[in-house]
């Protein structure tokens, strides 16, 4: 048989363990709230910044309109010059939008407008492969800036000759 003592003192323990659970779901949940909150603030400067270079490359498409429209391709130039509009009108309506809802208007972007989305995807693309074979072209004393000489042997920290 068990001491009358003994069912309070497990009750008690119960009890503390009770509230210490749900301590520690507040803590837990706060922290996730943090966390999501964070999150949340770094996603909408990403697409604050996204939706800068949009607007640029729609600056650059109205410039390139523009140039063609004064020279001897009018038709294409204004072509470019609504694309860099409506890619324009684009890169507003993507400010303080969440990922999701930035993924459905380039989907509908895409839709509305194939031939510019096609183009801008090109135009990626070949911005990604310039500035890849840019740094690919760099050698690895450019990328320093600088050559060590080691030695009387006139040659250089990276086993080359040292010109000049």
């Amino acid at each position: 048989m068990r001491p009358p003592q003994a069912e309070p003192s497990l009750a008690d323990l119960k009890s503390k363990l009770a509230d210490d659970v749900t301590a520690a779901r507040v803590t837990i949940k706060e922290g996730a709230d943090t966390a999501v909150e964070k999150v949340n603030e770094a996603i909408s400067e990403q697409t604050y910044f996204a939706a800068r270079q949009v607007g640029g490359i729609a600056t650059a498409l109205e410039m390139v309109g523009a140039e063609l429209e004064a020279s001897d391709q009018p038709e294409i130039g204004r072509y470019a010059r609504q694309i860099g509009r409506s890619v324009q009108t684009a890169a507003k309506r993507m400010e303080g939008k969440d990922l999701g809802e930035i993924a459905v208007m380039a989907e509908e972007f895409g839709r509305k407008q194939p031939l510019a989305f096609l183009g801008i995807a090109a135009l990626a693309g070949l911005s990604a492969s310039r500035f890849l074979t840019a740094s690919a072209k760099r050698s690895p004393t450019e990328a320093i800036g600088q050559t060590v000489a080691v030695g009387r042997s006139g040659s250089s920290a990276t086993g080359g000759e040292i010109n000049g």
